[in-house]
């Protein structure tokens, strides 16, 4: 099969990928491509996961491009509905015909002499070769092909199902069902007041508790700005106040954590009755957005919890039993089904194999230039969201960015562009800043951060703003050039004419 070539590859057929699709076409439209997805459908995340309840954890008037205006009513929308919003974005500029589907890339391989990648895909069942100048990888950080599981003590004495919500059943019957939920992530949160209405009881089981905040499933700002306003003056609007919001408590909860801890308990207070265990249940013993904060809308596990169809119990496995769970303290909780909403396994570059000039990328030996680029790996732009905000806002500014690197060296000639960390390993940090278990696993995997400009990772959207957008893509570590490498060819004539 031949070779095709394109301009710049984008690997990923998610919310990335289609943003960066987008401002590719219009911030560099005489640039071909095309978006090498490993499943058969569109949507990334928002596809592959599909329990019940599945919903955006941020507003979608910050998680919905800044090209494209999130019209729907709900602030926090369902899975299915975002689905449906990148399907429809990809469909109306035409970058669903660009998606080449079941093609999970196995490698990929820059020359210094081509100034180009090879990415190697398997294809239904074959091996395919697409070449290119600039390579996007927008696959996100997490395994897509299995989710993390503990190993459960006496999981194998259990008589009822196990599931991970990573690879939901379609045909699961838990109507009339004791269901227990393990994890209290945003996962679990999400799953427990969405199947009270047919499971027989939930109850959610967590070792430690995590920060809970209730908003509005409706933005009515937005909504009503909406009747008086244009579209896009409304949604740009919205989008104003909400980073600011999400930057304000962020903010706060890292200055001011004792202050943001009674406010958010004032509120549980409010929603769960002055009989409710608030310490056991809802107290982690750490500070607020030292690990992600979870939403819920509209206090929707709450009014589960406190109309008896949910339950909390907060404690550590000693073993699996026949009928359900016995607890370290002797509790025992019954259960026909077990879901193990128990986290994510991360991968960094999409868990592929990367090499420059024949020598392997290892991730962890990288230096993370704007949260976007590696340190000495040429052309190549790994779209990363935010943890503590809507992950598009900064995907949206890493695709602008790498238009605006790539308009620059066809401007100037240049053929690669590579950032070179010149200050060495001084005050290397973990890339992503939280304690969560899911990323303290894996984290050793990803490239390092440093401890400032632009090798450090700053989590903040306003001030990514300036650095990204209206700053200049020429610095003192970003190198450009004509060539990374010189060739054979350009060798011998230099040796000739010396």
């Amino acid at each position: 099969m031949a070779t095709e070539h394109v301009d710049v590859l984008i690997v990923g057929a998610g919310l990335s990928g289609i943003g960066a699709a987008r401002h590719l076409q219009q911030e560099c439209p005489n640039k071909s491509y095309a978006i090498l997805e490993g499943r058969s459908a569109m949507g990334g995340t928002w596809d592959l996961f599909r329990y019940p309840g599945i919903r955006s954890d941020s507003d979608m008037y910050t998680l919905g491009y800044n090209f494209r205006p999130w019209t729907n009513k709900k602030a926090i929308a369902d899975g299915s509905d975002i689905r449906q919003y990148v399907k429809d974005a990809a469909k109306e500029y035409g970058i669903d015909q660009q998606i080449r589907f079941n093609h999970l890339v196995k490698d990929s391989s820059w020359s210094s002499e081509t100034s180009q990648w090879t990415v190697k895909a398997e294809h239904n069942g074959k091996s395919v070769t697409f070449t290119c100048n600039f390579l996007m990888m927008c696959s996100g950080y997490y395994r897509y092909d299995k989710g993390y599981t503990p190993d459960f003590p006496g999981l194998d004495q259990f008589k009822g199902q196990v599931v991970h919500p990573q690879h939901w059943p379609e045909d699961l019957d838990y109507n009339g069902k004791k269901v227990v939920v393990i994890g209290s992530g945003a996962t679990a949160i999400t799953l427990i007041p969405s199947m009270t209405d047919k499971a027989a009881h939930v109850t959610m089981l967590q070792r430690t508790p995590t920060y809970v905040l209730s908003i509005p499933g409706n933005d009515a700002l937005a909504n009503g700005m909406r009747k008086f306003l244009p579209e896009k003056l409304a949604y740009r609007l919205t989008r104003v106040k909400n980073v600011s919001l999400a930057t304000f408590l962020y903010e706060l909860s890292r200055r001011r954590p004792e202050f943001v801890k009674k406010i958010i308990r004032t509120q549980q207070r409010a929603l769960l009755g002055k009989d409710f265990d608030i310490d056991k249940h809802f107290t982690p013993p750490y500070n607020p957005w030292d690990q992600r904060m979870c939403i819920v809308p509209n206090g929707d596990l709450y009014k589960a919890l406190r109309k008896g169809k949910a339950s909390i119990a907060t404690d550590h496995i000693d073993t699996f039993t026949a009928n359900g769970i016995k607890l370290k303290s002797g509790e025992v909780l019954e259960a026909d089904i077990v879901i193990t909403a128990t986290g994510l396994d991360l991968v960094a570059l999409g868990n592929t194999n990367m090499s420059v000039d024949g020598e392997k990328v290892v991730p962890a030996n990288h230096f993370s230039y704007k949260g976007m680029m590696l340190s000495d790996v040429p052309n190549m732009v790994s779209v990363i969201g935010y943890t503590n905000a809507s992950w598009t806002l900064k995907a949206d500014l890493t695709s602008e960015y790498t238009c605006r690197l790539i308009n620059h060296m066809d401007k100037n000639g240049f053929t690669y562009c590579a950032p070179r960390n010149t200050h060495g390993e001084e005050a290397a940090a973990p890339l992503l800043d939280l304690s969560s278990g899911y990323v303290q696993r894996s984290i050793d995997q990803f490239p390092k951060q440093g401890n400032e400009a632009p090798w450090k990772v700053y989590q903040n959207y306003a001030l990514d703003l300036m650095k990204m957008r209206h700053s200049s893509v020429v610095d003192e570590f970003m190198e450009f050039g004509k060539s990374a490498k010189k060739s054979s060819k350009e060798k011998s004539r230099e040796r000739l004419a010396s």
